[in-house]
């Protein structure tokens, strides 16, 4: 039973389930203890200054977020795991952004939907820690409950928190997801990396709406990802033309960080590039119908922001390309849509083809 392991029997089971991570296809596994304390302390910071935006789903729940133990009763360690995304054979992703008559979705979305990928590789290996030992009661999770997983993976060794906010590893830079088990089995502990930035900043300066208002603050209201797939109101004018061609998610703080150098590409094949969606043109997405959206994205996380955000979107950067008679035509016969924030956007949009 669980209550007997030896302290050896626990660490034996411990490497047994990081090796079984890199069977099922993770680049790491890792293990940490419930203490959140600091961090629960710096999440409380960021959202009575407001940077969660509309994302009230980031405060509520309580204090559940940073106490793992509350969250899922009788939780003693957190397995958390890497996995990279970053697609092979996508085209280079500042040649996307170079040309404003293309549209650049965020790299990880351009594949299927890493939440099921993920789950399902997730819950594979606690299925297999559960076949080891006599009990185990444990949950899963995947960027699906009040979980701080970058604070979780730090604390289990897999990386450090970058000045942008998000995990870097040495060797695999920041192109991965990350996803946990909590369990109540009193696993050894892995030892927090340290970092390795320096004095580098080169994530704050390229920020196109400066979103990163300091190291390690970002005030997601500005920050193009929030403002494509979170917001699901209109996008606040000022910030229209700093996003350029980017209609899903942006990775310019990724894109420029020294460590991406060393990044790895997905070795799963639910990653490989979908429907094109690495170089597409901004006039080809913005034909599509709704009908068109809903079967062309399936199974993409893409999907879950609606046809009606994904034309909002597209209507920014086509405002923010050169003036051409075909984006003139397609913006105007939007004016007419059944959705207002549809026809503001492109009204904008209009607007702003006719002052360049």
């Amino acid at each position: 039973m669980i209550g007997r392991m030896h302290e050896t029997d626990l660490a034996q089971l411990a490497q047994q389930i990081k090796q079984w991570g890199r069977e099922l296809g993770f680049a790491a596994v890792g293990i940490a203890d419930c203490d959140l304390s600091a961090a629960e302390t710096g999440l409380q910071a960021w959202l009575d200054r407001g940077f969660h935006g509309e994302m009230d789903y980031m405060a509520a729940h309580g204090v559940k977020r940073s106490r793992p133990a509350e969250l899922v009763p009788g939780t003693v360690r957190i397995i958390s795991a890497r996995l990279d995304y970053f697609p092979p054979a996508a085209t280079e992703p500042f040649e996307v952004l170079a040309n404003p008559q293309t549209a650049y979705l965020a790299r990880y979305a351009l594949g299927r939907d890493y939440h099921k990928v993920l789950r399902n590789h997730l819950q594979s290996l606690a299925e297999k820690i559960s076949l080891a030992v006599d009990a185990h009661h444990f949950r899963v999770f995947t960027d699906s409950a009040p979980v701080l997983e970058v604070a979780l993976a730090e604390k289990s060794g897999l990386g450090w928190r970058g000045k942008h906010t998000l995990l870097l590893n040495r060797q695999h830079g920041s192109w991965f997801f990350l996803g946990e088990i909590y369990t109540d089995l009193a696993l050894p502990v892995d030892t927090a990396e340290s970092n390795h930035c320096g004095t580098c900043q080169a994530c704050i300066d390229i920020c196109p709406t400066q979103a990163i208002l300091a190291p390690y603050s970002l005030d997601v209201r500005r920050c193009i990802s929030y403002l494509t797939i979170e917001l699901k109101g209109s996008i606040p004018v000022e910030l229209r033309p700093l996003m350029g061609n980017r209609i899903y998610g942006c990775d310019d703080c990724q894109l420029v960080c020294p460590w991406n150098r060393f990044a790895q590409t997905a070795t799963l094949p639910d990653f490989v590039v979908r429907n094109g969606l690495d170089s597409p043109r901004l006039l080809d997405l913005f034909a599509w119908s709704e009908a068109d959206f809903n079967e062309r994205l399936a199974g993409s996380p893409i999907r879950r922001i609606g046809h009606e955000r994904w034309l909002r979107n597209i209507a920014v950067a086509l405002g923010n390309a050169p003036s051409s008679p075909d984006i003139e035509a397609a913006l105007g016969a939007q004016l007419n849509h059944p959705s207002a924030l549809v026809r503001e956007h492109a009204a904008w949009a209009l607007a702003r083809q006719k002052e360049v």
